[in-house]
């Protein structure tokens, strides 16, 4: 997918004022509607000017993508980054598939239903009211675990006295519910904007994890791969494992084979009920690095009756 200048499409500079973005398109319109125009390609090029200005024209739209474009230029290939929304904050407004559709795949890669900072999609997912506002937030797996309080930051999209997009900063202090999961929804009642004779709307955090060096979280359930040595997966053995709620002891079974899902009931997130924790089994063999492991492996090349290509399957 091709990354988009917007900027470039309307003819003004990144830090163009609001009016300046408004004037440049009402210009490009009269020339290139198709109703009227009669330079070539021109629907084509109006639904461009169109795409440029829904999202320059949006003071949040437009902060969302000058975080995306700032290291990029036309026509580069492009993929949002992971996690490039997270701690921005945004009116609760989703993009619907149809507002996307009428737009390029790179419009709707970053402003559809189900992709960026309001498409909130996980479990225990709010739309949330009309003054409610929506942030993705990342936490650590071991949060979920402890249930701390967290100051967060977040980036809010403001427009200034002269009609510039810029990115303002406002500190939380927020209490982390045990047992969330990834996709889940923390409420914060009055947080969000308040309009005339209203009620002020709820900020609506939506959690996510950063990545874990061993775990990956799906649910409830925790999943890691667990490396064995090959005499534990022959003969059996109990391995200590640390987990963000404290040392399991997984039992290997005699005969255990690479692949193999191994199952701990009730050590997963601590929900109601908690998770599980799922440990698929990869043999490390230690290597030939002195003198003495050179000789067992010698002993046992000579003694094991063995072919580990014995059921591998003849060539086509």
């Amino acid at each position: 997918m091709e990354f988009k200048d917007y900027y470039s499409s309307l003819g003004v500079a990144r830090d163009a004022p609001a009016e300046a973005i408004k004037k440049a398109y009402r210009k490009l319109a009269r020339k290139y509607h198709p109703d009227v125009s009669k330079e070539p390609q021109a629907e084509q090029r109006m639904k461009e000017l169109n795409e440029a200005y829904a999202v320059l024209s949006d003071p949040e739209k437009r902060a969302a993508y000058d975080q995306l474009g700032k290291d990029h230029r036309p026509g580069q290939d492009f993929r949002p980054p992971p996690d490039w929304d997270a701690n921005m904050e945004f009116s609760e407004r989703e993009f619907s598939g149809a507002e996307a559709a009428q737009f390029s795949d790179f419009f709707a890669e970053i402003f559809g239903r189900g992709h960026g900072a309001r498409g909130t999609q996980g479990p225990g997912a709010a739309r949330g009211g009309f003054n409610d506002h929506h942030a993705r937030i990342l936490l650590d797996l071991e949060d979920t675990f402890t249930g701390p309080e967290r100051q967060l930051s977040l980036r809010v999209p403001k427009v200034d006295d002269k009609g510039r997009v810029r990115l303002e900063t406002r500190t939380l202090n927020v209490k982390i519910p045990r047992g969330v999961r990834a996709g889940q929804i923390i409420r914060l009642a009055g947080q969000g904007s308040a309009m005339e004779g209203e009620p002020p709307g709820a900020l609506l955090l939506e959690v996510a994890f950063r990545p874990h060096a061993r775990l990956q979280p799906h649910g409830r359930d925790l999943h890691l791969t667990l490396p064995v040595a090959p005499w534990e997966a022959a003969l059996g053995a109990v391995v200590p494992v640390q987990l963000p709620g404290g040392t399991i002891n997984v039992r290997i079974p005699a005969g255990a084979e690479p692949g193999r899902q191994l199952r701990v009931r009730g050590k997963g997130i601590p929900a109601d009920p908690p998770g599980d924790v799922y440990f698929d089994i990869r043999i490390v063999a230690p290597p030939a690095a002195t003198p003495k492991a050179k000789e067992l492996y010698e002993a046992l090349q000579k003694e094991a009756d063995f072919d580990p290509r014995k059921d591998w399957g003849s060539e086509p």
